[in-house]
């Protein structure tokens, strides 16, 4: 697992400087609640899980009470923040639980985990609640269950329906199980999206295709598809160390991406992120809230929250985390407070990756200097262009830090 990115000390008691305040009334809050368990460690995983033998002292039955105890001691924080402009204490209006493994907690604690987010924050009419399973990890009756708790999404780790990329991946659930869990979802009154993952060692196109096509025939409103990225620590970087799997094809890769986006445009979908492609309108609000740059807090070990252009991160274990809440203090580990340049820059680089596109005017000098020459080698859309709007074509999706070095090469 990756380690944390340095900081400044954050405070005990969790608080925000006054500047985190600013602002409030024109972004939206979302809340991240992050299940930190799983069954089994998968070889390609960097996530900050834990199965049961590193928990080290820590309880899965208890971690339920510790992320309320959390959301608790958020609401106190963002109250002393309003008391610098109330606006800051608005509605939840996505809430989203990752891990993980989410579903390996009873759906009772999930549902507690929400109604702590409800009774702290309230959400709003229309909030978009979501929920990750493992398919091998729900039954219709828990997502009837989170269905009545207020979850309105559930999305599902696919990855793949080949035998041998699940093998490969240590993902054990049976790819028959994935249309099943989205039947039972679609029977509780959920939407329904499924994860891919493409670029695994010894999937070719074709076992590529098989998937987006399973995928399809599901009939989900939204699909995610990311690119193996081989994290240094990882069993699987072990592996194409020892010379055990192939390494990572980058044309490949690109092969792949290209016949996603064909496949799924040809279905009816349309992408808007990079990686996630919607019909109907059914995007992922959560995830657009980060590349919006909105405000959201992260509840768990290792959790990220960004407020008002302060950012901070928890202690990642667990046991540490439990330890911090039990004594009253915040579970923050360090933290720190972006400067204007910085959040433009990081603007630059996370509106790059949306359909929406990055309005012209956020670019310095250098950046608009650089967009004939993008224009020019196909990376940027030309349409988005007259709209006075920074947006990738599909070239520049598959080259999307290209886009972003040249957007941002004076920094």
């Amino acid at each position: 697992m990756g380690a944390l990115p340095d900081g400044d000390a954050a405070p005990g008691d969790g608080l925000l400087p006054a500047s985190a305040a600013s602002g409030g009334a024109d972004r939206a809050f979302g809340v991240y609640l992050h299940v930190p368990f799983c069954r089994v460690r998968c070889g390609y995983c960097d996530f900050n899980t834990y199965t049961s033998t590193e928990l080290r002292g820590a309880r899965q039955d208890d971690y339920a009470d510790q992320a309320i105890a959390e959301i608790a001691l958020a609401g106190r924080v963002l109250d002393a923040l309003a008391e610098h402009d109330p606006a800051v204490r608005r509605p939840v209006s996505t809430v989203f639980v990752g891990g993980g493994t989410p579903t390996l907690l009873p759906p009772g604690d999930l549902a507690r985990m929400l109604d702590a987010v409800r009774e702290t924050w309230h959400l709003a009419d229309d909030a978009e609640v979501t929920t990750e399973a493992n398919p091998d990890s729900v039954d219709a009756a828990d997502l009837r269950t989170l269905a009545s708790a207020g979850f309105t999404r559930v999305s599902v780790g696919m990855q793949s329906v080949v035998p041998h990329v699940l093998r490969t991946l240590d993902r054990t659930h049976d790819p028959e199980r994935v249309p099943q869990v989205v039947a039972w979802a679609r029977d509780a009154g959920l939407d329904a999206s499924v994860d891919l993952i493409y670029g695994t060692p010894g999937e070719s196109l074709a076992d590529w295709q098989r998937s987006l096509d399973a995928a399809l025939s599901y009939d989900v409103d939204h699909l995610s598809a990311y690119a193996l990225i081989v994290e240094d620590g990882t069993a699987l970087a072990r592996q194409i160390r020892r010379g055990e799997v192939a390494p990572v094809d980058d044309d490949l890769h690109a092969a792949m991406y290209e016949a996603a986006d064909a496949t799924l445009a040809a279905a009816g979908y349309d992408w808007y992120e990079v990686s996630n492609w919607a019909r109907g309108g059914a995007v992922s609000r959560h995830n657009l809230s980060y590349w919006h740059g909105e405000d959201w807090w992260g509840v768990g070990p290792g959790a990220h929250s960004h407020v008002g252009g302060v950012r901070w991160w928890n202690v990642k274990h667990p046991a540490a985390y439990a330890q911090r809440l039990a004594g009253g203090e915040s579970p923050a580990l360090a933290r720190e407070v972006l400067d204007d340049e910085t959040r433009r820059v990081e603007r630059v680089l996370l509106e790059t990756r949306i359909r929406a596109g990055l309005p012209m005017d956020v670019l310095d000098a250098d950046g608009v200097a650089a967009v004939p020459q993008l224009l020019a080698d196909g990376l940027l859309d030309e349409e988005a262009a007259l709209r006075g709007r920074i947006a990738p074509s599909l070239a520049g999706r598959l080259l999307a830090d290209v886009v972003v070095r040249r957007l941002t090469s004076s920094t």
